[in-house]
Parts: structure tokens; sequence; C-alpha cells
């Protein structure tokens, strides 16, 4: 025991010293300033509120373990109160929870000493921490944080919930706030922050924004430097998920969807086919407007105010294999075709003969409302190529962040056409591009980032006056649905995968 208290005192003395010695863990470098300033405010009483912007799956989750189980530790003889709250209960409370439970069991140190009180509340000593969530709808009013408040996932949680519920928590106590997340749009909680801790910064000189990018972790870890360039291959580096979770950028959180230097990365140098080249994949993908001709908002809901505003519009693409270089499909469409007020008899047969004519591998096909009958028709005529895809709010999220990645991936190749010979593809190219420069987009508040788009209702071609939609747009969307099928030339036949109509939903209500 008298040789155990002081290595005690001086294991607690560099939290580094003890992360590594305890814990088994050697921290990165760029990991250990966040540690130090953290430790610093709390230790000295500072109050500082200080923002960490880490790249995904860098290191921020083990950090703030390794900081919570030294904290505890050091202030295991006083009642001190520290409070972690996170976007929702489940799964990010509880994941964190878990996080810290694992690490205070595998500390020398604390593995025998530490107690779980409640639901959400760990002690060692007389320190604790509680986990909270900070969901809308989460009743946290009255607990209190003396020295360390962590908002996890700052971005996510919204900024009235904040000044109300969790602000007030170091109100009394001057507690050192800590903000974690990654970088999304301009109006996130996280992005408050940081723009204050900015201004603060200027004021006093002490640092408080510690803002890394996938370059930083790619320097300490070269397992990291590949899945990053493997993501920008995919993805490409203007895409708002490697801006945001790798390069730690903000993006725009509403505006034109489609600038103009992603028109430009659209549009290519070849020519489309007129007819089915030997040994090419084939697909179709149809934007149904249903025979009453209803749109759909820009959360996928159907939009009975504007009548007669969309027409069925479909799109064939020409599909290139993943190879080494490009590792998802390319999407070159070869021709368009649309069909305005009739009956979806007609429509079904037109789709089916140039299914056919085109030899399609996969037909995608919008299946929301009325257009699941459809839907149904051409699944018992083409048997295993139709693959039905569902509007709804969450479904055309996902959608438009994928075509995004599509995109800005250079994988979308609008071909040049001839406006003599091809007037018809021509005009209809055309509407296509004038749709997408029409398209908006907003990012909603949240842990699901839903992403709203389309063409507002109203918006009319400021040269002719017409009326601009978006089924070319939606039609050529649909390609995403074709990310993760097999393309390779062995393959003779796809099997469309169920899915499970609910797994869309999990954590969305």
């Amino acid at each position: 025991m008298q040789n155990f208290i002081p290595h005690y005192k001086w294991l607690l003395r560099e939290p580094e010293r003890f992360t590594q010695m305890a814990s088994g863990i050697t921290l990165r470098k760029y990991q250990r300033g966040v540690l130090s300033a953290i430790f610093d405010s709390v230790l000295n009483e500072r109050g500082l509120s200080l923002v960490v912007i880490f790249p995904r799956q860098s290191g921020k989750n083990e950090l703030q373990a390794q900081l919570e189980t030294y904290l505890l530790t050091l202030f295991s003889n006083f009642p001190v109160e520290m409070v972690k709250v996170s976007p929702t209960l489940k799964p990010q409370a509880l994941t964190a929870m878990r996080r810290l439970e694992r690490t205070v069991k595998k500390n020398k140190l604390t593995q025998r000493i530490w107690v779980k009180e409640s639901g959400s509340t760990y002690r060692i000593g007389e320190a604790r921490i509680t986990f909270l969530s900070a969901a809308p709808e989460s009743n946290i009013v009255g607990a209190t944080a003396s020295a360390l408040l962590e908002v996890d996932e700052a971005q996510d949680v919204l900024c009235v919930k904040y000044e109300k519920d969790v602000a007030p928590m170091s109100a009394s106590t001057n507690a050192t706030r800590v903000f974690w997340g990654t970088a999304w749009t301009s109006r996130t909680l996280l992005a408050q922050q940081l723009r204050r801790a900015r201004e603060a910064e200027k004021r006093d000189g002490l640092r408080r924004v510690f803002r890394l990018t996938a370059d930083d972790v790619a320097a300490e870890v070269a397992a990291y430097r590949h899945h990053v360039e493997e993501t920008v291959e995919r993805l490409g580096r203007a895409h708002p998920a490697v801006r945001t979770q790798y390069y730690s950028e903000e993006v725009d959180g509403e505006g034109g969807m489609f600038p103009p230097d992603r028109l430009a990365r659209m549009r290519s140098a070849e020519s489309a086919e007129a007819e089915p080249l030997p040994g090419s994949h084939y697909a179709l993908l149809l934007d149904v407007a249903g025979e009453d001709a209803v749109a759909r908002a820009s959360d996928g809901a159907p939009a009975s105010s504007n009548p007669s505003r969309d027409s069925n519009a479909l799109t064939i693409v020409r599909v290139e294999p993943a190879t080494e270089g490009v590792p998802l499909p390319c999407y070159i469409p070869v021709l368009r075709q649309q069909w305005t007020g009739v009956n979806h008899t007609r429509l079904h047969s037109e789709v089916r003969a140039l299914a056919l004519s085109w030899q399609a591998r996969v037909v995608v096909v919008d299946a929301t409302g009325i257009g699941a009958g459809l839907s149904s028709f051409l699944e018992r005529s083409l048997p295993g190529r139709v693959l039905p895809f569902t509007f709804n709010a969450a479904s055309k999220s996902k959608l438009g962040w994928d075509y995004l990645g599509v995109v800005d991936s250079g994988r979308w190749r609008e071909p040049q056409l001839d406006g003599e010979r091809q007037p018809e593809q021509a005009r209809w190219q055309a509407q296509f591009f004038a749709q997408l420069a029409a398209s908006q987009f907003q990012v909603g508040s949240g842990p699901d980032q839903r992403l709203r788009w389309g063409v507002p209702d109203g918006t009319r071609d400021t040269a002719s006056g017409e009326p601009v939609h978006d089924d070319w747009v939606l039609s050529a969307a649909l390609c995403a649905c074709l990310e993760n099928l097999d393309w390779s030339p062995t393959s003779p036949s796809f099997i469309i995968p169920g899915s499970d109509p609910l797994t869309g939903m999990e954590g969305k209500f």
C-alpha cells in the first residue's frame, strides 16, 4: 500500500499517462491535444466551451470514454457531477454508456471500484457521470453538471432543446462544456458553438476549437488513408458525406441541389447508341405520374393540389459494371420516353416492349400510390426483372443522397445528342437539365439529417414561361437503386432481394 499510493498519484497527474498505463491505450497525437485542453479547463475551473470536430471513425468515442474514466477517478474523493447528453436515448446514449462501462472494466485502477447507479449514472467514489437524451420529447430538466457538460453529436441536437434544457445544467457552476460532433450545415448547434468558440479564441488566445480532417488522421493511421481514398473514389470529393464526415466542411442547409459545377460533371463527350450493344447491360428507370398525374412533394408525399404536374418519365441507361478503377457502376442514358395522360394498360404494354427490346436486366418502377398496380403488372409480365421503389419522406431522402453520390463521383454520364438527328431526345435531355437546375434542397435538423428535395411547386422556365417539373430528375435518380446489384457478365440473372418494409422506419418515430 505504501508503494501503491505514490504510484496512484503519479498516474493521476497526467491524463495521457493514466490512459496508457491503466487502460493500456496509447492515444494518437490529435487525441492527446483535445484531452489536455479539456483536462486543463476542468482542473483550473476555466469554464470554457470547447468544440471538437473529428472525422468519422477516427477515435472520438474512444477518447470520450478515456476522458470520462480519468475524470471519474481523479475526482473520486469529491462530489463532482458530470453530464453527457446525446441526440437520442437509443442507440446513442445507450451506446455511450456501454462504451464507458467497457472502459472502466478494462482499466486496472477502476475495474473493481466503479458502480452503476440507477439506469444512466456511473460512479467512482463520490464522482458521478449521468447520460441523458436530448431528443425533443425527453424530460431532462433539473440535472446539474458541476465539472463537465458534454454534448455528443451536437450537430444533431436541436438548438432550442439545448438552450432550454441542456445549457442551464452548467449555469450555476460554470462547468466546462464540450461539443463533440461531425460537421454538417451552418444552422446546427455544433456550427453555432463553433462560431462562438472562434470569437472567444480571438479575444483571449485560448484554444477552444479542435477541427480535424481526414488528412490529420491519415498522417498517423495509414489504414484510414486507404479507407478515405476509397470513399472519395466511390462518392467523389464534392459529395456532402465526404465533405462533412471526412473533411469537416460545412455544407449549405438549403439551396440549389445541382449548381453549375455539378451539372458540368454530368456531361460527357460520348454518344448514345440507338439500339442495344452486344454484351452491354441495360436498365429501365420509370417515374410514374399516375393516371391522375398527381405530383409528389419534396418529401415524397402526394401533392394533389397541383394536377397534371408530371408525366410518366422513362430513362433507359446502359450500365457499365464496376472496374478496378471505378468501384461502382456507371450509368449512361441511351433513351428517354415520356407519356402524358395515358392509362396504365397502355403504359404497361409500351414499357414492357421497351424492356424486351433493350434486353433490360432490371426495371426500376416507382410503386408509389397508383404506381403500385403498374409495378405489380410489370412484375408478372417481366418476372425477376422488376425492382419496385416506394417514395416516402425517408426513402426519397436516401435516394437524393445516393443520387448525389452517383453524380459527384462522375458516374452519371449524359451523352452528346445531335439536335437535328435526334430532336425529341435532345429536347427531353434539355428538359432534364432544366429540371436539375431548378431543383432545390433543404436539410432537416435532427439525427436522421433528412433531405427534402425537388422542383418547387409553381416553378416556371424563365425563357418560355412553361412549368418546370421534376419527372426526369426522379426517373434518373432511381439509378441509385441499382448500385448494389451484380452487373458482372457471368451473372446469368438477377435475384431482386425482398426488403422488410419496417426497416426504413427504424428510429424515425
